[in-house]
């Protein structure tokens, strides 16, 4: 009785594993789907890349045009200065 509970609680549990093994498996790809998958990647990719070139643009524009107002101001400030100094009055 015992021998005869094993042998189906193996068969059993052969079947199961048989059942659920290759289904926890991910599906493999076909060469051709990879080479597909690798190029939406590179696309991707490159948008991203793309994005942050236009993001750091901007920014080093605005810094740019920030100092140059500001030296700008400076120098007109260092001209009355000397304005004021050098006038008679």
């Amino acid at each position: 009785m015992t021998r005869m509970l094993i042998r189906i609680f193996g068969v059993a549990l052969l079947l199961l594993a048989g059942l659920v093994g290759p289904s926890s498996l991910p599906a493999q790809d076909s060469p051709k789907q990879d080479i597909k998958d690798a190029g939406h990647e590179t696309k991707e990719a490159a948008k991203d890349t793309g994005r942050a070139t236009k993001k750091a643009a901007k920014k080093t524009g605005r810094a740019v045009k920030k100092g140059t107002h500001k030296a700008a101001e400076k120098t007109e400030e260092a001209g009355r200065k000397v304005k004021d100094k050098t006038d008679p009055n």
